[in-house]
């Protein structure tokens, strides 16, 4: 079975236009030159494809049938054209990425200056929300790319694994705790806390497994960056629960200790969400890609492979 690309899309012509020269006229063609492929494409597919009537050019169950699919492979091409020629163009678009605390602070904001000088023309618009809100957005297809943790229902939404990352207890050197290796949680809760804004994914997370430990959180402070909050543990101010890789990103030099936890909860699954339904764009592809595949992203996902 053998035709050309130009006989579908001249056999999709006629088919909506209802006429053969019309349908030529669309595809910069002579009727009768129209007339000799249509024939040889019904000779093809062993089966006829109009009917001449009072109305014109009219499908038989073959070409209804046969129009179906013309239109999604025609589809198909076009929407590959127009990634392609974005790419030849340099991708050009705008990206929502709203990211949880932990991946938006250490991963996602520190690695994302690579992307955007090698895309001078695509933007993004990166928040900090709860996993919840960011699921929630994604489904609702208000955000593009999600990265979040947890194990939220992602049976509406396409998902891939992001990063590992673990939530960690910060205490100033010479602290009463630093003694230790790994403490429970419900040690931490006995001291002082400096924490991240009412507002952050990190503070909603912590206040929440406090209150399921049955116990009182005393915070002294709210701050908005987790270099503030690092500053205030080394001054002695309080304890903090913070995501390890922001520790690692501040550097050795800090006179900080840092105090693993006992809970299964502080090893954090971190992954990447975007609609169920459809293809990215080009420009929102390119992103993951990017994302997925920067060594420090990829290199968790290797080294915590075994609980992966």
């Amino acid at each position: 079975m053998r035709y050309e690309l130009s006989d579908l899309r001249l056999f999709c012509a006629i088919a909506e236009a209802h006429s053969l020269s019309l349908g030529a006229s669309a595809v910069f063609i002579t009727p009768s030159t129209a007339s000799y492929r249509l024939k040889n494409l019904e000779s093809a597919l062993g089966a006829p494809l109009f009917v001449r009537n009072s109305r014109g050019m009219e499908l038989t169950p073959a070409g209804s049938m046969l129009l179906d699919y013309v239109r999604e492979v025609l589809g198909t091409l076009d929407r590959m054209h127009d990634d392609m020629k974005a790419f030849s163009a340099g991708l050009k678009g705008h990206i929502r990425v709203w990211a949880n605390s932990s991946s938006l602070n250490g991963f996602v904001a520190p690695v994302l200056s690579g992307f955007l000088l090698t895309h001078p023309h695509v933007n993004i618009d990166l928040e900090e929300r709860s996993s919840r809100e960011i699921l929630e957005a994604v489904i609702a297809k208000e955000v593009g790319v999600g990265i979040l943790a947890g194990d939220l229902d992602a049976s509406q939404v396409h998902s891939v694994p992001f990063a590992m990352d673990e939530l960690v207890i910060a205490v100033p050197q010479g602290h009463e705790l630093a003694q230790n290796l790994e403490i429970r949680f419900s040690d931490a809760l006995d001291c002082d806390f400096v924490c991240m804004s009412r507002e952050s994914s990190n503070f909603a997370f912590l206040a929440d497994v406090a209150k399921r430990s049955g116990r009182k959180l005393n915070v002294r402070l709210h701050v908005d960056h987790f270099q503030a909050v690092l500053d205030l543990v080394e001054a002695g101010i309080g304890v903090a629960l913070v995501p390890k890789r922001v520790l690692t990103r501040a550097g050795s030099d800090r006179r900080i200790a840092v105090l693993r936890l006992s809970e299964p909860w502080a090893m954090r699954r971190l992954s990447l969400i975007t609609h169920v339904d459809g293809r990215p764009p080009a420009f929102t592809s390119a992103l993951i890609d990017y994302l997925l595949g920067h060594p420090s992203v990829a290199d968790t996902r290797l080294q915590y492979e075994p609980v992966l």
